[in-house]
């Protein structure tokens, strides 16, 4: 399966892109709804996106929790998203049945309190 969709993609880019129009112009970012979950299906890796960086489509924006109690708010490498390899080949996953019910900053701070993401 296809990590993101170009769908997703394209719509990942134009909230990158508006948001580093709103930085340009010294505007407060906009925290998005996250577009997209990933997961790790042999860990405790989560990942739900909002952003692509429209200058390097390889970064991306969202809450990044690599399963050890310290979810944070930063930039991945989609790219390296796509070249982990788990146990018998697996890799990293699109939750296909994930529908986002809060902005980014809300899942942030839920996971603060929980130390994990909870969606």
């Amino acid at each position: 399966m296809e990590l993101l969709t170009q769908d997703l993609k394209i719509r990942l880019v134009n909230n990158g892109r508006f948001n580093a129009t709103r930085r340009a112009a010294g505007k407060p970012e906009i925290d998005f709804m996250p577009l997209v979950k990933l997961f790790c299906p042999w860990g405790g890796g989560t990942w739900l996106l909002s952003e692509i960086d429209p200058e390097d489509a390889d970064l991306a924006f969202g809450l990044c929790d690599l399963g050890l109690g310290f979810p944070e708010l930063g930039s991945v490498s989609l790219s390296e998203l796509e070249e982990v390899r788990g146990p018998g080949g697996l890799r990293i996953e699109r939750d296909l049945y994930f529908t986002p019910d809060k902005t980014l900053g809300s899942y942030a701070e839920e996971a603060r309190i929980h130390e994990r993401i909870v969606s």
